[in-house]
């Protein structure tokens, strides 16, 4: 609606423009009334009623800013608009009208065009769905599709919610949600994530998830709520508003006081109209942020992107954030010489086949198949560990206190199971989370992009922490905390290392990043509070994104501050012209357009790869 506004405020004072050339030109209409050496004929009033109009407009928003504290260049516009009307000059006051109304209808296209690969997200949203029921297919809306329902994916069809396949084998292009470029075969008994798109093959699928929960939508929401952002810091400008305003009117004051001419002082105040300042800086955000979702990063609003740029200390979460939350077999230890480490994690694997505990399962998908044996008689002891019978041989697996009550306690720092074999303890086989193979080089890049303080804030134990942390190349390790007190570790970073970036996967993370300065999520497994909480979410599984995010924000910024500054230059350069009385007001108002046009070209220089500096990835 906003751009519709500004569209048509453009409209009405071109047809203004349209009426005065036929009134004046072509018709010769002579002046209805006169004040002084003023004359006011039909298409004179009309423009200065739409300028009067337009200034009182733009003034009720500058005592609205005031009134919050922001000081903007906008009172600039209302001087060079009052100027022109108040010396007459009335194809000078339309020229400004447009150079405004049009400065603002081209921000909009510039918006439009940085914001595409937005808008593509959300343009291939799935809205129909192929409902089974009783083995006929009925085209359903995905909103009214309820868990339980069977829906049957076409080749080549997008996956309109969550679901599980039940009957049919198929590849499925993920790359949209994670970022494989390789598509996913998936079986019956597998889950699908929505947005996916089907193969060759078609697929009957039962849903787990409304639409409203499911993978995709929840990346449109976000994406929506990006995209409801840009209006907020459209006025980034306003930092260079005080010198830019008093130097501009000293400038045109000069001129007035030299010349003896208030003409000359309304022509200065023509060509310093800030649109172009006001510009700048929301198409260079705009695009920055399009470039963070062409990365499969969604940047809900433009001050992270300032925060990002300016960012020094970086906090991790542990567990599915620096780590896989996967598990994988660390040290196989026996304390039978009858049994090698081979067996003894071959025993334990078959007993624990059947468990769905998350070590039972890692366990089990760390060993060779070939070594997983039938079971027999197998019981579980709810919180304690599971028995059965392996090869003729009674194994138990567990917890020490369950396979070996007697025996003396062990010093393990690490996650463990204890195996005993016919009554007799074998040892114990421990596991640890799985290192993303991308996290050392992430923290080493991020320290050549001017991180001064990189910390690990986790529940998990101190040996298990520093362990982590030493791998991935951290030396700032706080274990132990639960979740207040990683809220207060951040709040605990002296203001000379802030801006704070927290980075984290679950629930429990989701205080830590609404405490930082700036909170990244990592999506890329669902929408869960954290996304909620975050300013940035990353969809892919990849946390080198977090460098990707830093680099755009500071390579945004950069390309930002240099069209703000160039347009005062470019401004201030054509006022000491208009100075000289050299430049019409008339003429000064269609420089100013061309001044719109090379902001808006520069502000969308921010889509444009960053440097190989600003991704860190410069040799040391």
């Amino acid at each position: 609606m906003k751009n519709l506004k500004r569209q048509w405020k453009f409209i009405v004072v071109l047809i203004a423009g349209a009426v005065g050339l036929i009134n004046q030109f072509a018709l010769h209409s002579k002046s209805l009334f006169s004040i002084g050496n003023l004359q006011f004929p039909v298409h004179a009033i009309i423009i200065d009623i739409i300028g009067i109009l337009m200034a009182i407009s733009l003034l009720l928003e500058i005592f609205h800013d005031w009134k919050t504290g922001r000081y903007g260049v906008d009172i600039l516009a209302v001087i060079a608009v009052v100027s022109t009307i108040l010396i007459g000059d009335v194809w000078a006051e339309w020229m400004i009208l447009v150079m405004m109304t049009g400065g603002e209808t081209l921000e909009d296209y510039a918006t439009g065009q940085a914001n595409k690969e937005l808008r593509a997200l959300l343009d291939k949203t799935p809205r129909i769905a192929n409902k089974l029921v009783d083995g006929k297919i009925t085209e359903v809306k995905v909103d009214d599709l309820q868990v339980g329902d069977t829906v049957l994916i076409k080749p080549g069809q997008q996956v309109p919610v969550d679901g599980q396949i039940v009957k049919g084998t198929s590849s499925f292009d993920q790359s949209s949600l994670t970022g494989e470029s390789v598509p996913v075969t998936k079986n019956p008994g597998d889950e699908l994530m929505s947005g996916s798109v089907n193969g060759d093959v078609a697929v009957e699928m039962k849903v787990t998830k409304a639409a409203k929960d499911s993978e995709y939508q929840s990346i449109v929401a976000l994406v929506k709520s990006s995209q409801a952002q840009p209006a907020k810091f459209v006025k980034m400008a306003d930092r260079y508003a005080i010198p830019f305003t008093v130097i501009s009117l000293i400038i045109g004051g000069v001129a007035w006081a030299v010349s003896g001419d208030a003409t000359r002082f309304a022509e200065v105040m023509v060509v310093a109209s800030p649109c172009p300042l006001l510009i700048a800086a929301p198409v260079a955000l705009v695009s920055g942020m399009s470039s963070m979702s062409a990365h499969h990063i969604i940047v809900k609003s433009g001050p992270t992107l300032e925060k990002l740029a300016r960012a020094k200390t970086f906090a991790f979460d542990k567990t599915g954030t620096l780590t896989e939350n996967q598990l994988i077999v660390d040290q196989v230890v026996t304390d039978d010489k009858s049994f090698d480490q081979k067996e003894l994690q071959s025993l334990a694997a078959s007993v624990e086949q059947q468990s769905s505990h998350v070590i039972a399962s890692s366990l089990v998908k760390a060993t060779d198949k070939d070594l997983i044996h039938p079971v027999t008689n197998l019981k579980e002891t709810t919180a304690q560990g599971v028995e059965g019978d392996v090869d003729g041989k009674h194994v138990k697996v567990g917890k020490l206190s369950f396979v070996a009550p007697g025996h003396e306690k062990l010093n393990v720092t690490s996650t463990a199971v204890y195996v005993s074999v016919d009554g007799k303890f074998a040892g114990y086989i421990t596991l640890k989370d799985k290192m993303r193979p991308e996290s050392p080089k992430t923290i080493e890049r991020l320290r050549r992009q001017g991180a001064e303080d990189i910390m690990m804030l986790t529940g998990d134990h101190k040996q298990v922490a520093e362990k982590v942390a030493k791998e991935a190349g951290i030396t700032d390790v706080r274990s132990e905390l639960l979740p207040s007190q990683k809220i207060q570790a951040i709040k605990d970073v002296p203001k000379h290392l802030r801006p704070v970036v927290m980075t984290g996967d679950g629930v429990n993370d989701a205080p830590s990043l609404t405490a930082a300065d700036v909170g990244i999520a990592m999506g890329a497994k669902g929408a869960t509070a954290a996304s909620e909480s975050a300013d940035a979410v990353i969809m892919v599984n990849d946390i080198s994104k977090v460098n990707d995010a830093v680099a755009i924000s500071k390579h945004t910024m950069k390309v930002a501050n240099i069209d703000v500054l160039t347009a005062i230059g470019v401004v201030i350069i054509i006022e000491l012209i208009a100075f000289t009385g050299v430049i019409p007001a008339f003429w000064g108002a269609i420089l100013q357009e061309v001044v719109d046009m090379i902001t808006i070209s520069l502000g969308l220089l921010a889509k444009t790869k960053p440097s190989d500096k600003q991704f860190g990835l410069e040799e040391k």
